[in-house]
């Protein structure tokens, strides 16, 4: 907790934070993400007092539905991914990325399974969460397809939300499931095996370290009205991430708004969640990004990334000393 205070302290001073009234952020959040998770650290712990600001959290069903508030005006701040940034960029919006989490999914199949490796995958069943064109999908199948295999015509794919997915896949239907990252650790603390993380693929589609596919996402024209609350926000979350990083009590105390109904699952939540907290200089993360953009593009078209060929070289935010 201490190490948590220092470090919001000194991210404060590097944003010249002063003392004033609290500044209001209006944060839309999707009411079962992991947001909601850090949001009670911070409000436990007083992180937003310490930030000097007010935090007006809307709770939503849907990551569209924080899309829409953003874009319409209602929320200042969401949490989605690069990939939508850069196309609503090419297409005149002028939205902001700042990195989150690196947390992805997996494919999973049972500990028993003969499945071992990605070709073990042609002629079975796989669900795939998310939808054809999900971004963990897509890279998938342009790591297989590295190897000489077509999983979209070579295995029988099933689509659909993946809660039901992760169902299916526990009571057999499926032979494996690619689903969201605290599904896939729901199914770990089951005794389902992880037959490979998608982070474990990147390095084959060029990127050099783990990646945060999410991230917050703000307007430009805020960013450069409210600079200082901005860091003073990105400090508090990172304060917040370092006490879910360092303390097993802090996990007690948000176990209701994991949903775990074990304490297996919820430290599968916790040890993929602190896997996946960013720690990378903005850069890098950048760069990478830059190659898995060029991946999802070849593999998923104009239909996931819009326009252009390459992502947008405003999408991330830059505006943090030393950023």
């Amino acid at each position: 907790m201490m190490f948590a205070r220092i470090l919001l302290a000194g991210l404060l001073l590097s944003a010249s934070a002063a003392a004033h009234a609290a500044d209001t952020i209006r944060l839309a959040v999707q009411k079962t993400g992991t947001v909601s998770w850090e949001l009670k650290v911070i409000r436990d712990r007083g992180l937003d007092r310490d930030a000097g600001l007010d935090l007006e959290v809307t709770e939503l069903a849907s990551p569209e539905a924080g899309k829409i508030a953003l874009r319409g005006g209602s929320a200042d701040v969401i949490v989605t991914d690069w990939l939508w940034v850069s196309r609503e960029r090419g297409l005149g919006a002028r939205l902001l990325f700042y990195p989150y989490s690196s947390a992805v999914g997996a494919v999973m199949v049972p500990s028993a399974s003969p499945i071992t490796t990605l070709a073990d995958l042609k002629g079975r069943k796989l669900a795939v969460a998310g939808g054809p064109i999900d971004k963990s999908w897509l890279l998938l199948q342009a790591a297989a397809k590295q190897d000489g295999i077509d999983l979209r015509s070579q295995a029988s794919i099933a689509y659909g939300a993946p809660p039901l997915l992760a169902q299916k896949t526990l009571s057999g239907e499926m032979d494996a499931t690619l689903n969201y990252w605290n599904f896939c650790a729901a199914l770990e603390a089951k005794g389902f095996r992880r037959l490979v993380g998608i982070e474990e693929l990147l390095p084959r589609l060029g990127a050099k370290g783990r990646v945060a596919m999410i991230g917050y996402v703000f307007d430009e024209g805020f960013a450069a009205a409210h600079g200082d609350a901005v860091a003073r926000f990105i400090a508090m979350s990172r304060a917040a991430k370092e006490i879910l990083a360092s303390s097993d009590q802090a996990w007690d105390a948000i176990a209701p708004l994991t949903g775990a109904p074990d304490a297996a699952t919820l430290r599968a939540y916790r040890d993929r969640y602190r896997e996946g907290i960013p720690r990378r200089p903005i850069a890098d993360e950048e760069a990478d990004a830059r190659a898995l953009y060029r991946v999802l593009a070849a593999t998923g078209g104009a239909e996931i990334v819009g326009p252009a060929a390459e992502l947008d070289p405003g999408t991330y935010y830059r505006g943090l000393p030393g950023g």
